[in-house]
């Protein structure tokens, strides 16, 4: 058995693309400065930047059962009753990237809110060692994980967010989350997940019960799933079996996989990224939203 055998399926592709050219990326200041994460390695020089113009952006905290949640959001400015979606992010924590995938979101009508639920663990952002980092987000219980997103959709509403179209998007362990929601809370009415890994390492039973294959007979929400062929760490195969077993079930997802696109295909800010299929993704995942009438 590898070392690799051990490792979130998310991890393997994040370490297997880790020895890459360094040139045209930010120097390690100026990426800090620009507040990407410094974990994920060399930050492109020219990520996507989204305004905030015709918007209303901010943080604001949660209260939960363990001390206050940062969330960032961003709905668009003047709009009653906006439908909304979560953000479940990468293992980076809160930065850069995730804020502008909010303000996107924003952009085609949503409440986008996107909680730090690793806040118990510290600022995710500041550490520059994914084998530091790896550890602290593995300790995440997936029945707090679920807790703290509840508490995101309460304040939502509280915010006037029509959370009778709730959604979920997610990327890498975030793409995970929302196999894991969408299975769990039966207010969702459609999630998509950017390359959420769909097997579990054994070592990871006692804190996360059921993978999302495992899960897949408990959907309560449909899913849309995109994926990389040349991902190294969920490899076709398993998207094949994810399929299976959510058909054997009779629960409504749909696929695409990108021919050529690796893990992180839509993180414009790091080496991995794949500019064709994160636009046809982005795509495809405002079509699911719509389809589903989470977006207006």
């Amino acid at each position: 058995m590898s070392a690799y055998d051990q490792l979130a399926s998310d991890f393997v592709g994040l370490v297997r693309r880790a020895f890459l050219s360094r040139r045209r990326f930010m120097s390690t200041s100026a990426a800090a400065a620009a507040g990407y994460t410094l974990a994920a390695g060399p930050v492109n020089a020219a990520p996507i930047h989204t305004d905030s113009e015709g918007l209303d952006t901010g943080t604001a905290k949660i209260e939960t059962a363990d001390g206050a949640m940062l969330v960032y959001f961003a709905k668009p400015s003047g709009v009653s009753h906006p439908p909304v979606i979560l953000v479940a992010m990468e293992v980076f924590g809160l930065h850069a990237y995730i804020k502008d995938v909010t303000r996107r979101l924003a952009k085609l009508g949503a409440l986008a809110i996107a909680p730090d639920y690793y806040f118990r663990l510290g600022d995710l952002t500041k550490i520059s060692d994914i084998q530091k980092l790896m550890p602290l987000v593995n300790s995440k219980p997936d029945a707090q994980l679920i807790a703290d997103l509840d508490a995101a959709v309460v304040w939502a509403k509280d915010q006037g967010g029509d959370i009778s179209r709730l959604g979920i998007i997610g990327f890498c362990r975030g793409g995970r989350t929302v196999w894991v929601y969408c299975a769990t809370n039966p207010n969702v009415k459609a999630g998509v997940a950017f390359y959420g890994s769909l097997v579990d390492p054994a070592s990871q039973k006692n804190l996360w019960p059921k993978s999302p294959i495992e899960l897949a007979p408990e959907m309560k929400a449909p899913v849309l799933g995109l994926y990389g062929s040349a991902d190294q760490g969920i490899p076709v195969s398993q998207v094949d079996k994810m399929k299976a077993a959510l058909s054997a079930a009779g629960k409504t997802a749909e696929f695409k996989v990108y021919p050529g696109a690796p893990h992180g295909f839509h993180a414009d800010y790091r080496p991995s990224y794949h500019a064709d299929a994160a636009k046809d993704a982005w795509e495809q995942m405002k079509a699911w939203f719509h389809r589903w009438s989470v977006l207006p």
